[in-house]
């Protein structure tokens, strides 16, 4: 019997689990199910060695919620150092133990740059995850623990405004080359050990609709150019549009896989959580509104991010003899008990996909959109 080289991709965004996450995954457990490789950017460390989480519902058991429903969770973010070496190290403990595979954290850069590879009906699959948003502290180093990363550079030009220390009429990004020329490395490696390689990146103007910032499809279209077939992105916390470039897709923002977080609420009463050197919880939240420039809704209470966030998709892919021939996503809402659940195209599907289209066309990318069935595929715009 010959090796069927057919296989279904579902990809979330961030991931957080916390009270009651058998409920929160339960409300696409069958979905997840449903495909064959299930993969996910895990958002915050569990431990409960470190202060900063008391409190917060961040204890490893609660990543048992994962176990059979996911596959690969990728790890580097802003996040992931909040718990600093004992939040990494826990965190991944019990991924090992839960055998969910998982790339871009470890106790050193070196350990943190390998790539989960996952092997079904005979595809390998391999995966790679960076870091683009900092903050430094989150960074992997020769025997730090932390994310693997590319630095990005930001910088403010005036314009024509005589008013130095006022707002800028441009911020320009930019990887910083060293890093930036190691992901390209690290993504050709992968492409001579996988058949179909994906990199997951965290990066985006969070909390912004529409926007991307000029290194977000810098990096992307060089992690395509250096042998990706797929380029993911969170971190954004809501929807960002879709390109095509070359003929690989790029989900420029995934937005939210499953986010349990009402301490992020400016309701939310703080207990036991203590601030470290890299981490203040209270401050975070206390701080949100005034640098984002959005209120939650407080008919939200365990989901307090930009409105527009309501508004989900979880991206999805075929693999056929071993390549990507069809990539989509499927339509999702968050109710207001902060569980995401797949809609179809007729009971809220299509109120996704007006959303979807206005911010691709928005930021000025190439992909539109159609149904088939209640999935919503890609194409490049002719």
């Amino acid at each position: 019997m010959g090796i069927d080289k057919n296989v279904s991709v579902i990809a979330l965004g961030d991931v957080i689990l916390g009270d009651e996450e058998d409920y929160y995954v339960g409300a696409i457990k069958e979905t997840l199910d449903s495909y064959d490789v299930r993969i996910g950017q895990l958002e915050v460390p569990y431990t409960r060695r470190n202060p900063v989480l008391d409190g917060l519902s961040r204890e490893p058991e609660r990543l048992e919620a994962l176990q059979g429903h996911m596959d690969i969770m990728t790890l580097a973010g802003n996040h992931l150092y909040d718990a600093k070496e004992e939040g990494i190290e826990d965190t991944i403990r019990k991924l090992d133990e839960l055998k969910i595979l998982h790339t871009g954290g470890g106790s050193s850069l070196s350990e943190a740059s390998v790539p989960a590879v996952f092997e079904k009906n005979g595809v390998k699959i391999g995966v790679l995850n960076y870091n683009c948003v900092g903050p430094n502290a989150a960074f992997a180093g020769p025997s730090k623990a932390g994310g693997n990363y590319v630095r990005v550079y930001t910088t403010y030009d005036l314009g024509d405004v005589a008013n130095p220390g006022g707002p800028p009429e441009h911020i320009h990004t930019f990887p910083e080359a060293e890093s930036f020329e190691r992901m390209k490395e690290e993504v050709s490696a992968l492409r001579e050990k996988a058949d179909v390689v994906m990199v997951y990146f965290h990066k985006g103007i969070v909390h912004k609709p529409i926007k991307l910032a000029e290194y977000e499809k810098v990096v992307s279209h060089a992690a395509i150019d250096a042998g990706a077939d797929v380029v993911f992105s969170c971190h954004s916390h809501i929807l960002h549009g879709n390109e095509i470039y070359k003929g690989k897709t790029i989900y420029h923002g995934l937005g939210n896989g499953i986010a349990w977080v009402p301490s992020l609420g400016p309701w939310y009463k703080f207990r036991n959580a203590k601030k470290n050197d890299v981490f203040d919880p209270e401050d975070w939240t206390r701080k949100r509104i005034e640098r984002f420039g959005f209120a939650p809704d407080p008919e939200y209470p365990t989901y307090p991010f930009h409105p527009e966030a309501i508004y989900n998709t979880f991206a999805i892919l075929k693999i056929e003899e071993g390549k990507i021939t069809e990539t989509g996503v499927l339509p999702a809402i968050v109710g207001k008990d902060g569980a995401p659940r797949v809609v179809q195209r007729e009971n809220g599907g299509e109120e996704v996909l007006a959303y979807l289209q206005k911010i691709t066309d928005g930021a000025g990318l190439n992909v539109s959109y159609s149904w088939d069935g209640d999935n919503i595929l890609f194409a490049e715009k002719g």
